[in-house]
């Protein structure tokens, strides 16, 4: 076995490739960009560089590639909430053989020791929480876009390796017309909607970035309890936007105001999987077309729920909830064009949040864990604090 340094075209290609071969015949894979994972490991393009360090290898066999992974610390979160300073790894992938899947994750730990780190979590991003974050356990269904997807044996190589559940992931689902909000949750909402102090409103693409200042000021208020999440700095902001600005769908993006100052938000774009699942990873001039085409046919019928963040003093009011009441006039409207919503992830630190979904009658329709590895075994390990 021979692990090699992704430094250079071959090695990227190698790195990018892999999966297409170990995915070959699984009906439900749908195959990233290129370009979407090529950002998270270029420093022009990804933020999160600026705090810390990464790097990649691929393993070869005789010549074969046959595993890959990234080892990275954002140096934001390595002691957030952590008893130890903690990295991460993620963007595995691996046949079915377990000697393989050690080395590679050998080369993850001793990387993140000679850094300072004494645990590593995995399998997460280097980067936004919201994308490639935790390993698929249950709903080996097609993944949402930018959502991590593997086969099921890859949860007895990170078991076995000795790592840890630190927290768990549910995605939720809706089928739209299928299911309509109760009359207790109108009330509840309509508590607020009835004062005065509160609006509630979908975005306008002529003010996108007072949006989205107004969505850093919420996220930064809102998060920074949260163990492992960073500050989101202004680069971050803007690069969120530039990869949102071509997708957005006005009728999905949703504020709330409290005496005009933003106190939530609730961010919703079309499930571009449905697109993107035709292009074969390329984004270039024919993959453009078949989006397009696409597109155009109405291929995409289902919404993803990217992220809900309310400020924690408003926490208990029903600000979700008055956001989704008003959000579902459209919804519920003949005319409008999506047939199911997915809500991405909410971990199991967040049961107020998981309430909030159920309570619309949303089902878990995947299951993912986020693991922790302590790189000393005597000392105790903590799951993921709750936030109430």
């Amino acid at each position: 076995m021979e692990l090699i340094i992704v430094n250079n075209p071959t090695t990227e290609k190698a790195f990018i490739q892999l999966p297409v071969r170990l995915y070959k015949n699984d009906p439900n894979w749908i195959r990233p960009l290129d370009q979407d994972i090529q950002a998270v490991f270029d420093p022009q393009k990804n933020p999160t560089f600026q705090y810390g360090e990464c790097i990649r290898w691929v393993l070869q066999d005789q010549g074969r590639v046959v595993g890959r992974v990234a080892a990275f610390f954002d140096r934001r979160i390595t002691e957030k909430d952590n008893l130890q300073p903690t990295g991460g790894m993620g963007f595995f992938e691996c046949e079915q053989n377990k000697t393989y899947a050690f080395a590679l994750m050998d080369a993850c730990r001793d990387w993140l020791q000679a850094k300072g780190m004494e645990a590593m979590d995995g399998p997460v991003n280097f980067g936004d929480r919201s994308r490639w974050w935790g390993l698929l356990v249950e709903g080996f269904a097609e993944p949402n876009y930018c959502s991590n997807y593997n086969p099921p044996y890859y949860q007895q190589f990170f078991e076995e390796y000795g790592f840890q559940n630190y927290f768990e992931q549910y995605t939720y689902h809706v089928v739209i017309r299928e299911t309509q909000l109760s009359d207790i949750f109108y009330e509840k909402a309509q508590r607020l909607l009835k004062n005065g102090s509160y609006s509630f409103k979908h975005i306008s693409k002529q003010n996108l970035a007072q949006h989205f200042s107004d969505f850093r000021e919420v996220y930064n208020k809102s998060w920074d309890k949260h163990a492992g999440v960073a500050e989101m700095s202004e680069e971050e902001m803007t690069q969120v936007m530039n990869q949102l600005k071509p997708v957005i769908d006005e009728r999905l993006v949703w504020f709330a105001y409290y005496q005009n100052q933003p106190i939530a938000f609730m961010v919703m774009i079309p499930e571009l999987n449905q697109l993107f699942k035709y292009v074969n990873g390329k984004l270039d001039a024919w993959g453009i077309v078949k989006f397009l085409f696409h597109r155009w046919r109405g291929s995409c019928k289902k919404v993803l729920g990217m992220v809900i963040g309310v400020l924690p003093r408003f926490h208990g009011r029903g600000v979700e909830s008055a956001m989704i009441a008003e959000f579902s006039h459209l919804a519920y409207d003949k005319k409008f064009p999506y047939r199911e919503m997915e809500f991405n992830w909410v971990g199991d630190f967040l049961p107020a949040m998981s309430h909030v979904y159920e309570s619309i009658g949303c089902t878990v329709s995947k299951k993912q864990i986020t693991y922790r590895k302590l790189f000393d075994p005597t000392k105790p390990f903590q799951r993921h604090p709750v936030i109430k």
